[in-house]
């Protein structure tokens, strides 16, 4: 199993095409196993995931900031963050939010929620010279 190898970006960087399609499959499953359980927002998060895994290709994280529109597509990005084994506690009383949060993590660049907040987010960052 590949998922289990990522803990990190660079763990991501490492993978050629069929690994990552791999890797995309595994998300997946993991995501519908644990959000059956959990709760949480399952078919946005579903629908990002070869995105998500772009953007890890793509980007230098945590130096580069991902934004995300809608803070409840971030399950994938958290799990290639090294949150993998807080999903048992997702949206869980003391246990790791449904959305992206700083204090969670480096790679998270912002706290959001639903939507709508990318521009100004994105605005700030790069007014701030934060990115």
């Amino acid at each position: 199993m590949i998922l289990e190898h990522i803990e990190g970006p660079w763990d991501v960087k490492k993978l050629n095409t069929e690994e990552l399609k791999t890797l995309a499959a595994e998300i997946r499953q993991f995501l519908i196993e644990k959000i059956s359980v959990t709760g949480g927002h399952l078919a946005s998060n579903l629908g990002v995931v070869e995105l998500t895994i772009a953007l890890y290709l793509a980007f230098d994280l945590p130096k580069d900031k991902v934004i995300w529109d809608v803070g409840h597509q971030s399950y994938t990005h958290k799990i290639l963050s090294g949150r993998r084994e807080m999903f048992d506690e997702l949206r869980q009383y003391g246990g790791m939010s449904g959305f992206p949060k700083r204090k969670e993590s480096p790679y998270d660049s912002f706290d959001t929620g639903h939507s709508s907040t990318s521009i100004s987010a994105g605005l700030g960052i790069a007014r701030g010279g934060i990115c």
